[in-house]
């Protein structure tokens, strides 16, 4: 059965993509690893979406969402995209070996960690080195960990993880955050959290399991190590956009070029949320491309198969 419209990716822009497709009647299926929720459904606060004057939890609100979508209609299956081809005037779309036509393509997968790609951070993956302080900040109750960065995302682990963690030793290249100054504020007056500035992780040592950083001081060019029981690295991502080879433009860094209505220079295939080019990255950004790549698709589809 042909679907109206796929949607890859069951973010905040993918999940508002389908409420504002399903709830127009369209037929809608959602494809996401993990089910649906996104980098927001991993994060512990969110403190700046609308609504929530004293924050919402990343499950939380994306919970809303799926119920959302789901209450329109929308179907959302576990599974990756791994291919995209316009044959004719629909999309034959594969997930995970398997083929599925569609009229109309949202293309909301986001993005995935960047790592540091230093010494011993491969083999200790899983074993104290991770991407997500929500997903394993409870196997590190009463431990010594350390957090990578200096954004937003950084340091809303870092205080996520002082509700487990004995301590939190926060490095970041910089002498300045580049977070929001709320966040940022916060981070300085949790005593749990210890501040290790224009400092840089050069390697991970440990025997199986992590057990320290080294780590160098930008400016006095000072090595030491670092005995922690966990690191959580928040280093930038990469734009996931494999599959969109040859069907949109991208920027140097991987991004993709959209029109203001988020559609791609391939008729029918919309890109929406942190995947694009744009200023900013936040959950309240993705929604608004999700709502306007939503609406695209129902113009696209009225105008073209009805």
């Amino acid at each position: 059965m042909v679907q109206d419209v796929i949607i890859a990716g069951g973010g905040p822009a993918g999940l508002t993509a389908a409420i504002y497709t399903a709830r127009a009647g369209l037929k809608v299926k959602v494809v996401d690893p993990v089910g649906a929720g996104g980098q927001a459904g991993n994060t512990s606060v969110i403190y700046n979406y609308p609504g929530f004057p004293n924050g919402v939890s990343g499950p939380e609100l994306m919970g809303f969402m799926i119920d959302q979508a789901k209450g329109f209609g929308a179907e959302i299956d576990f599974g990756e995209v791994t291919k995209i081809q316009k044959q004719g005037s629909l999309f034959k779309v594969t997930v995970d070996g398997k083929d599925y036509e569609a009229r109309s393509v949202v293309w909301a997968a986001g993005t995935s960690p960047r790592s540091l790609g230093v010494p011993g951070e491969v083999e200790l993956k899983g074993r104290g080195v991770s991407y997500c302080a929500i997903c394993d900040g409870p196997l590190f109750r009463n431990k010594v960990v350390a957090v990578v960065g200096g954004g937003d995302s950084a340091l809303t682990g870092a205080q996520f993880l002082t509700g487990y963690a004995q301590q939190v030793i926060l490095l970041h290249r910089r002498d300045e955050f580049r977070a929001g100054l709320a966040n940022v504020n916060r981070v300085m007056d949790n005593p749990r959290i210890t501040l290790k500035l224009n400092s840089v992780v050069e390697a991970m040592k440990g025997d199986g399991l992590l057990e320290s950083l080294v780590v160098k001081n930008v400016k006095t060019g000072e090595i030491e190590e670092v005995e922690v029981d966990g690191v959580f690295l928040y280093v930038g991502s990469i734009p996931n956009t494999a599959p969109l080879e040859g069907l949109a433009v991208l920027t140097p860094n991987g991004y993709v070029k959209t029109e203001d209505d988020m559609s791609t220079v391939t008729p029918g295939l919309f890109v929406a949320g942190d995947v694009r080019d744009k200023l900013l990255r936040q959950v309240a950004t993705a929604v608004g491309d999700g709502a306007v790549a939503g609406w695209s698709v129902e113009k696209y589809i009225i105008e073209n198969f009805r």
